[in-house]
This record gives structure tokens, sequence and C-alpha cells, in this order.
């Protein structure tokens, strides 16, 4: 049985000097990680999904506590654009939460895994177009590598499963810690009884 092992912000040992390239490269390992579950069978489907899952989690929790308020104060039509962004990730929630309760060997969660890989995926290319890209033009690269900064230390606190319905820097911050709390508790556990 293998260790969990998900990739999260930095872990690449890059320079962590722009959120955007950051969270870009995560959007990547994201992607690699649909592959290696569609591709993989039996116990090394369950290890890969919930490497995604956690990756997933972290991510998104890190991305409503840094990069949403940002978008949301300093681009024109921010709040728009989060608002919009904050309607993606709580259905996204919803369906990995749902696929979270399955076993990854039912004949209904490959399908529904395709449903959750096509949300990410526009989800994705949404933020890399309407969030990321204004960024850029909105910051210096002093704050976008403190923006880095504040991803990974989001990410360290972060719940390792998705939370449908906390989707705000607020119920983040107030809800996060104690989510995360049990979540890593549950994960410590799982792994302690040899179901990684």
């Amino acid at each position: 049985m293998s260790e969990l092992r998900t990739p999260h912000a930095g872990d690449d040992n890059l320079p962590d000097i722009d959120v955007v390239a950051l969270l870009m490269r995560q959007h990547g390992d994201i992607r690699n990680l649909f592959d290696e579950v569609e591709q993989s069978e039996g116990e090394e489907r369950r290890d890969a999904f919930r490497r995604l899952v956690r990756l997933l989690a972290v991510h998104e929790t890190a991305e409503e506590e840094v990069v949403h308020p940002f978008v949301r104060m300093a681009v024109d039509g921010g709040a728009q654009v989060v608002d919009e962004r904050l309607a993606e990730e709580k259905s996204a929630k919803e369906t990995l939460a749902s696929l979270e309760d399955m076993d990854t060997d039912d004949p209904k969660f490959m399908p529904r895994l395709m449903e959750l890989r096509t949300e990410v995926q526009e989800h994705a290319r949404a933020e890399e177009r309407y969030e990321f890209s204004h960024i850029r033009r909105s910051t210096d690269v002093t704050n976008l590598a403190a923006m880095a900064k504040a991803v990974k230390a989001a990410e360290a606190m972060a719940p390792t499963h998705p939370h449908p319905g906390v989707e705000s820097a607020t119920a983040n911050v107030t809800l996060g810690p104690v989510t995360a709390l049990v979540d890593r508790t549950k994960d410590a556990v799982r792994k302690a009884m040899g179901k990684s």
C-alpha cells in the first residue's frame, strides 16, 4: 500500500515568486491525477482518487482564501467573476463529495468522475482566463510572491475533503481549522488502519 502523497503548492521546489504560476502548476497536477485515476484499477485507483480529492480540497480552499478576495477587490467586475467561480466550486464539491461516498470499482464511479473532470476543467479554464490573467495585470511581483506564500500557508491548514457550502474566505477562516482537524484526523485513522 502506498503512502498518501499529494502535490501541494510549492512541492516542486520551484521558487514561490508568482501565485499564478504556482496555481497553474497545480492545475496541471490535477489534470495528471484525473488521468491516473482513469488509467488505474483497484487499490491504485483508490489511492489516486484519494490524492485527487485531497489536492482539489486544499487547492480550492487556498483559492477561496487568497485568490478570490484579491480578485473581488482589485479587478473590475471582480465580484461577479468570483461569484461565478464560487458557484462552480460548490457544484464541483458536491460532485466530489458524492464520489467520495462511492467505491472506485462501482460501475457508476467512472461516468461520475468524467462529469467531475469536465466541471473541474471548465472551472480551471475560467479561473485562468478571468482571474489569473487579471491578477498578473493588477499587481506587482512583490504581491504575486506574497500571495504565493499565502496560498502555501492556506493549503497547509486546509481541510482535506470537500465541504460544499464553504466557498468563502470568511467561511474557510471560521470553519476551516476545525474542519481541517477533523479531516486530517480521519486521514490519520484511515492510514493507521491500512486504508491509506
